[in-house]
């Protein structure tokens, strides 16, 4: 089976919003020490019957607080875990290819937070100054190719990654 997931490139005033986390189990994905702060934009799967953009606006709020509007497709990735482990124990999340809109914030005010992901801290804004080869934002091929995504005015395909 292979799983659809939205993702948010949300920018305010050269500042990118993303979701903090902490690692706090050793396991078969992670190449992170237990404790150690990684970096990922909002987002998640797309439900049965809902439409990508449904599923990145859902989230964003969930994850975020905040109601988005979506202005396009930045970029669309592929990812496929190899590990025989992680595929028996989770096949709905073995393989995904994810969808990268670029969104901004409605003027609305931020609402609680309504659902958070395993090791979920909280939302915070990152100058996209301080998004350099050093700062752990996750997944690689996002990391790889943040500022790509960010210069181009077309839809980019950032290819697979097998992890």
């Amino acid at each position: 089976m292979i799983r659809n997931a939205a993702k948010a490139l949300i920018i305010s005033s050269n500042k990118i919003l993303m979701i903090k986390f902490q690692n706090t189990v050793t396991n078969m994905l992670s190449d992170l020490p237990v404790g150690a702060y990684y970096y990922d934009l909002p987002g998640g799967g797309q439900n049965q019957y809902e439409t990508l953009e449904e599923a990145v606006r859902r989230e964003c709020l969930e994850e975020t607080g905040h109601i988005v509007v979506i202005e396009g497709l930045a970029a669309i990735y592929e990812e496929i875990f190899m590990n025989k482990d992680f595929r028996e124990e989770w096949p709905d999340y073995a393989h995904k290819v994810h969808f990268l809109f670029i969104c901004y914030l409605t003027d609305k005010p931020r609402k609680p937070l309504v659902e958070g992901d395993f090791d979920m801290l909280e939302p915070v804004w990152v100058d996209i100054a301080d998004i350099d080869a050093n700062f752990p934002l996750h997944p690689k091929i996002i990391k790889d190719n943040f500022q790509r995504v960010l210069a181009s005015k077309n839809t980019l395909y950032l290819g697979s990654e097998c992890v």
